[in-house]
């Protein structure tokens, strides 16, 4: 918990600057007071607020998932691994809620920092990690193509690489991952039609969430 809480506080800046419309650059001043932010590294690398936001529910949100994965998994040489790819799952949250946006470089380090230590650590699961994540990229692309739009592109590439990464602990952990994600956001969806509140819902928390439990939970 103490990693992720120390981690997740070195994310509210970072998220609050990527939080912008596809195609826009990286906020270059706060979104509420219009302060500019340093230049270089500085204005990136900064713990607690963004600047005059809210900087707590990262950390401790990232925390709890850490205190999770470590006491359901247990002292596992993926662990860490999972510890590391959390940081960037949470950051893509944070992005998807504030936007509906998935940064395709952030997803490909989820999948890098995450995949290429498990494929490291349990060769023998290339192949059905691999698998997984183009069963489930090919389902979701053909979701996505469908009239209406009922899934992104991001989330497509995010569904295709967390459904990877998920290979590498077994099928019930990807049946898990992916079926409590549609089961969270068909619930949300649900919910806001019948308070006839009905808007875009933001699918990569969900899927991150389902992930998590996935892993956990079987």
């Amino acid at each position: 918990m103490l990693f992720g809480a120390a981690a997740g506080a070195f994310l509210p800046r970072i998220g609050h600057r990527l939080t912008v419309p596809f195609g826009s650059p990286a906020r270059a001043e706060c979104g509420r007071c219009g302060r500019p932010f340093p230049a270089g590294v500085s204005g990136w690398i900064h713990t607690g607020p963004a600047c005059c936001t809210d900087g707590h529910l990262p950390p401790v949100t990232l925390a709890l998932v850490a205190g999770l994965l470590a006491a359901v998994l247990g002292p596992v040489p993926q662990l860490p691994v999972h510890l590391l790819a959390a940081i960037p799952g949470l950051l893509l949250a944070m992005i998807d809620l504030g936007c509906l946006r998935l940064p395709d470089r952030l997803v490909g380090v989820l999948a890098l920092a995450g995949g290429i230590p498990l494929a490291l650590l349990a060769p023998d699961r290339i192949v059905p990690a691999l698998t997984a994540g183009l069963l489930v990229g090919t389902a979701y692309l053909a979701i996505a193509l469908l009239p209406g739009r009922g899934l992104g592109l991001g989330d497509v590439k995010l569904g295709a690489a967390l459904a990877f990464l998920l290979g590498f602990a077994g099928w019930p952990a990807v049946a898990v991952g992916l079926g409590t994600a549609h089961l969270l956001n068909g619930a949300i969806a649900t919910w806001l039609l019948v308070t006839r509140r009905a808007r875009p819902i933001p699918f990569g928390p969900a899927l991150l969430l389902g992930a998590c439990l996935g892993l956990t939970a079987v």
